[in-house]
């Protein structure tokens, strides 16, 4: 089952006497700020994290953050970034309905690890689905961050707290 967050894809608008559309489910404008955690991109060796980067991300942690997400935002800076806590593992599905600039987006497994960065295009309807059915994370970031900071598949990603799993899975 594939739940769709971010600028995601969810039900369908109702006009009088119709079935309702995808459209009446949709946020109609962009959503505050969220608050935000650091997080730190980088490797193990020796079983020592080395950070190399790192960006403070908002969270979208609701069903209603998640289907918002970046929907109707402007002018995103290289330093603006969403991570989004899916409500379980799945085959991860984002689009872009709404959303005026294109985004990079780096799908992560559990153990906080990126496995797939994709390109989304701007007010694009069509779905970017994960190759793998095991995505618990995405981090949204302006388009090509993830190249321009040498961030590739691979790369582990940590809070202040400890893993992604500690910070936002314990007690869910």
């Amino acid at each position: 089952m594939a739940i769709f967050a971010g600028c995601t894809k969810p039900g369908a608008s109702t006009t009088p006497n119709a079935p309702p559309t995808v459209d009446d489910f949709l946020p109609k404008h962009a959503q505050p700020k969220l608050p935000t955690a650091k997080i730190f991109f980088g490797t193990f060796h020796d079983n020592l994290f080395h950070p190399l980067e790192s960006l403070d991300a908002e969270l979208a942690l609701t069903q209603e953050q998640e289907m918002t997400g970046m929907m109707f935002r402007t002018n995103i800076l290289e330093t603006d970034s969403m991570l989004f806590v899916l409500p379980m593992v799945q085959r991860a599905a984002f689009w872009m309905k709404n959303c005026p600039e294109s985004i990079s987006a780096a799908y992560i497994t559990s153990d906080g690890v990126i496995q797939e960065i994709y390109h989304l295009e701007k007010n694009d309807t069509n779905s970017v689905v994960a190759a793998r059915n095991d995505i618990r994370f995405v981090l949204e970031t302006k388009e090509g961050w993830f190249t321009r900071h040498h961030i590739l598949p691979g790369t582990v990603i940590k809070t202040e707290k400890g893993s992604l799993a500690e910070t936002f899975l314990l007690g869910r």
